[in-house]
């Protein structure tokens, strides 16, 4: 089996040579304003505040040149003192509100439970701050509709940390696509699967938000892989979902039955893409995706992360296991880059970090996107077009797989 580099076949005497005379050049035609040279382009620095000492406690604001974390909050105080010691921060508040008020902010991360995160949205932006939010944007198709028009409205930068945009894998197969390299996507699919998040429903006796959240409420994880790719828009969708006679599920704040959920989506471009979002059963804890052309196929690992398998079509005459001739397609180990080694990244970055080393990204890509007064990669249109599809496939479930379509935010 050849290994693959960069979408050039390698012998292994010539791998290493290959690797380290392409990684830079590669992450320069990728994506051009990514492109690093250790040296900011702008001197801007960017006061940003932190809340939520969860998530939000995971990212490298404090390392990069163009940013300075001025303050965090959380509505507990341990959270708070954590977060000040991630980012040697000495400035916290007991809440958004109150941190809204700090002239001195320009930014807002928000890290906050998901069913809050519109309304902390709608907030940091009415308050004139530009906004990154922690995924999904919405959770219902009302919060899609106002939180495009507060975009719209202020002017200010919105981007949502959507991991999956950003793994290792995802970069190249963004890659492969703008060379051309699977022909024609002729379909996709993508699976999220987190068994046991019933230890999170509940916390010192109290219900969470976790509490019974429908999967396809949170389906940015799988979206996105096409989505970020190809730029295709989701129109319509039929699932499915999966649930128990378990108390668990009972008495939840969202009346869902279901565990699992599957869907079934077709794009603008008569895509069909397979989406599962699982919390439950004998599954491998995993986010990955899987791109299907004509000429190439990509299948990220069983673990979403390290080395992938790419499939070449053939004209190479092959017998099937009945005996009968066919054209036998290539199979070949993907030997995947890291691209957070690379000038994509300012060199403080240039480190793994959470989500097979999308926080890095995520950090940059939003600090970068104010400072060069352009949009991001995720921006609100990007944002709602991972969010809604799944609000609408969570109906579709509820209806026993009616058939809907999908409204578009851009």
């Amino acid at each position: 089996m050849k290994t693959i580099k960069n979408g050039i076949a390698a012998n292994p005497d010539r791998r290493k040579f290959l690797g380290t005379a392409l990684l830079g050049s590669s992450a320069l035609a990728l994506a051009p304003h990514f492109a690093f040279a250790n040296i900011p382009a702008v001197d801007k620095k960017v006061r940003i505040g932190i809340v939520g000492g969860r998530f939000g406690a995971s990212f490298y604001f404090h390392e990069h040149p163009n940013c300075i974390v001025e303050a965090v909050s959380d509505l507990r105080a341990d959270r708070r003192d954590r977060l000040m010691k991630v980012y040697a921060c000495k400035k916290s508040y007991e809440s958004l509100d109150k941190l809204l008020k700090d002239p001195k902010i320009e930014a807002v991360f928000i890290a906050t439970p998901a069913p809050d995160h519109a309304a902390h949205v709608l907030a940091s932006l009415n308050a004139g701050k530009h906004v990154l939010c922690a995924v999904p944007a919405a959770w219902t198709l009302e919060e899609c509709y106002e939180l495009r028009e507060a975009v719209n409205r202020t002017g200010l930068t919105y981007m949502m940390a959507e991991t999956s945009v950003y793994r290792q894998a995802t970069i190249s197969v963004k890659k492969f696509y703008k060379e051309g390299a699977f022909g024609k996507v002729f379909s996709a699919a993508a699976e999220y699967n987190h068994p046991g998040l019933e230890e999170l429903y509940f916390e010192d006796g109290k219900a969470t938000w976790r509490h019974g959240v429908p999967p396809m409420l949170y389906p940015t994880h799988c979206t996105s892989f096409l989505i970020s790719v190809t730029g295709e828009r989701l129109t319509q969708v039929t699932a499915m979902g999966w649930g128990d006679d378990s108390p668990l599920l009972q008495n939840n704040p969202y009346n869902n039955p279901f565990w699992n959920e599957t869907a079934f989506f077709k794009t603008n471009k008569g895509t069909p893409f397979r989406v599962e979002v699982n919390w439950k059963g004998a599954l491998r804890e995993v986010e990955r995706g899987e791109w299907r052309g004509d000429k190439m196929s990509f299948y990220m690992s069983e673990h979403g992360g390290g080395d992938s398998t790419l499939v070449w079509a053939s004209n190479e005459i092959g017998k099937d296991d009945a005996g009968f001739k066919n054209k036998k397609s290539r199979v070949e180990k993907y030997d995947q880059p890291l691209w957070w080694k690379t000038d994509m990244l300012p060199a403080a970055l240039r480190h793994g970090s959470g989500h097979d080393g999308s926080h890095s990204f995520i950090t940059h890509e939003f600090i970068d996107a104010i400072v060069n007064n352009r949009d991001p990669e995720i921006n609100i249109h990007e944002s709602l077009a991972y969010t809604a599809p799944g609000i609408v496939a969570h109906k579709s479930a509820l209806k026993g797989g009616e058939s809907m379509n999908i409204p578009s935010f851009d």
